[in-house]
């Protein structure tokens, strides 16, 4: 690999381990304020999950209380058991709740958003993944509130070409779709379902369809054990897929119980690093940092970004 393109100095040398005992000062979740009350007593009205209380996500009080939310679609169980996620794996046995498209467009027009993500339970007891389910509420967000552009943070929809092309013809703006971490942990941290090749392979057809994404995006977790090298590699592998937007984070152990510890803490300052290589490596639009997400300020990092090229 290129010198240039290490983000360290003996950067194949173990980096210092932050132990996990104690949050550093850098960890720091807002608390609610301002919209918060009005955003909860919605979703509650409206029976809709989030993955930002499903996944137990630090950055809750603030999305919310600026008015915004990622709607995780299909209900609230997951058929996958991925070593990060908090979400609730059982599997659902087939069952979709049809009103949910209409519920979900409700929602959007009432809020007034300009911009919503939507993300997904994996899915693999359905024939087709869910991807006709999220077709149809991309779909119905467009009829309800047509100057809504409509992120898609999808799982792998089970390698199926055809299914990807299903929810591309309902021509979300921005398709999105996580590799979570390195190659080396893949295997470790992901559902034994899922793999590193695939995610690759999703997000490079997703360019490649007809009708093709006119952005993708995926984003990478630190501090479970991954080397500075390989996450420079996974942001290579990424770009040349022709992915145009970035998000770097820190893993955050969910609860005590079967979750991934985490390995270290990455300071500030090597989120820099990455993000300034990122865009180097040609990205249009990376957010980097601790507490940053996948859809963390994910309509900033799409107006900044600009129109792909």
């Amino acid at each position: 690999m290129p010198a240039s393109l290490l983000p360290f100095e003996g950067a194949g040398s173990p980096l210092p381990v932050l132990t996990n005992h104690r949050l550093p000062p850098w960890i720091r979740a807002q608390l609610p304020r301002d919209r918060y009350d009005r955003v909860h007593e919605l979703l509650g009205r409206q029976g809709l999950h989030t993955v930002c209380r499903e996944a137990r996500c630090p950055n809750l009080g603030e999305c919310w209380s600026s008015g915004t939310a990622t709607l995780m679609l299909l209900g609230e169980t997951c058929t996958r058991r991925c070593g990060f996620c908090a979400v609730t794996t059982r599997s659902p046995q087939g069952r979709v709740d049809g009103t949910e498209p209409t519920r979900v467009a409700e929602a959007v027009r009432s809020w007034g958003l300009h911009y919503v993500v939507l993300t997904q339970v994996c899915r693999d007891d359905l024939p087709d993944q869910g991807a006709g389910h999220l077709a149809a509420t991309i779909q119905a967000i467009h009829r309800a509130a047509p100057g809504t552009r409509v992120e898609l943070l999808a799982g792998d929809l089970g390698g199926d070409r055809e299914a990807l092309r299903a929810v591309l013809l309902a021509r979300p703006e921005v398709f999105a779709h996580n590799l979570e971490t390195v190659r080396r942990l893949s295997p470790k941290v992901r559902d034994r379902r899922a793999s590193y090749d695939r995610s690759l392979h999703l997000l490079r057809w997703a360019k490649e369809t007809d009708p093709p994404a006119p952005v993708t995006k995926s984003s990478l977790m630190l501090g479970l054990g991954e080397e500075p090298t390989e996450v420079v590699e996974a942001m290579q592998d990424l770009r040349a897929q022709g992915v145009d937007l970035l998000t770097i984070g820190q893993y955050l152990r969910p609860g005590a119980g079967g979750f991934l510890p985490v390995a270290r803490y990455v300071p500030p300052i090597e989120f820099d690093r990455f993000r300034a290589l990122a865009l180097d490596l040609g990205f249009l639009g990376v957010e980097s940092g601790p507490m940053v997400r996948s859809s963390y300020r994910a309509d900033e990092l799409y107006e900044r970004a600009g129109p792909p090229v």
